[in-house]
């Protein structure tokens, strides 16, 4: 049996695939996307971010066509549910837009709209398991479908997919989210600091502990670690 860092690098190389796919069916239903350079969005950011605040309804709408796909990403991440993830894309842009007044432009608009979407994502997450909706998971059931042989030939990406949202749904939400960040979206300490608004200690104090608690997970599913 796999250990549990193993477990999650090899989860995370299945899904890429079938998220990439999901993010591009969502996008696809939204108004282009205009297609800047990195220079030119940041300063058309700047540009229209000062029009909104004049009252401009016309450079928001363009702010949400430049951005939309990014943020829509991100939160795939947070939920798989279509309805629930649409609704997630649409509370960032209204968070971003009441809270415009803080942006001072000296860091990039994307990684601004980066952490209130993480921030929003985190916040569904939490509301989500005082609920306790979550799905439960089999680890027998990924062991099948992996079989012995190699696992991106065994696991289609969106069962992969799949099994990684209901793995991670059950551990607690401050834990699924590093470990969301730092191996699915391949953040760094000092990224992921900047998302979660933690400070870099923590995020490697917390990284250590949600990889524990992930090894208490298996482990307390009747399977054996190799480390």
């Amino acid at each position: 049996m796999r250990g549990a860092d193993c477990l999650l690098a090899e989860l995370a190389t299945l899904i890429e695939a079938a998220l990439a796919e999901s993010v591009r069916a969502t996008a696809h239903s939204l108004p282009e996307r205009r297609q800047d350079t990195p220079g030119d969005s940041t300063s058309n950011d700047w540009d229209d971010v000062q029009q909104t605040r004049r009252g401009d309804p016309e450079a928001y709408r363009r702010l949400i066509e430049r951005h939309q796909d990014h943020v829509a990403r991100i939160l795939w991440r947070f939920s798989r549910d279509r309805r629930a993830h649409e609704e997630l894309v649409q509370d960032v842009f209204v968070e971003a837009y009441l809270s415009l007044h803080g942006y001072q432009g000296s860091a990039p608009f994307e990684h601004w709209l980066a952490r209130i979407a993480t921030r929003m994502g985190y916040r569904y997450w939490k509301e989500k398991a005082r609920r306790k909706e979550t799905e439960p998971f089999d680890l027998q059931e990924w062991d099948e479908a992996v079989g012995d042989g190699p696992a991106t030939a065994a696991l289609e990406p969106d069962h992969a997919a799949s099994l990684l949202h209901q793995l991670l749904a059950q551990m607690a939400p401050r834990d699924r989210l590093v470990l969301t960040l730092r191996y699915l979206e391949q953040c760094d300490v000092v990224e992921t600091a900047r998302r979660t608004g933690w400070t870099k200690t923590m995020v490697k104090v917390q990284t250590m502990r949600a990889r524990n608690r992930l090894r208490k997970l298996i482990e307390q599913s009747g399977t054996e670690l190799i480390e």
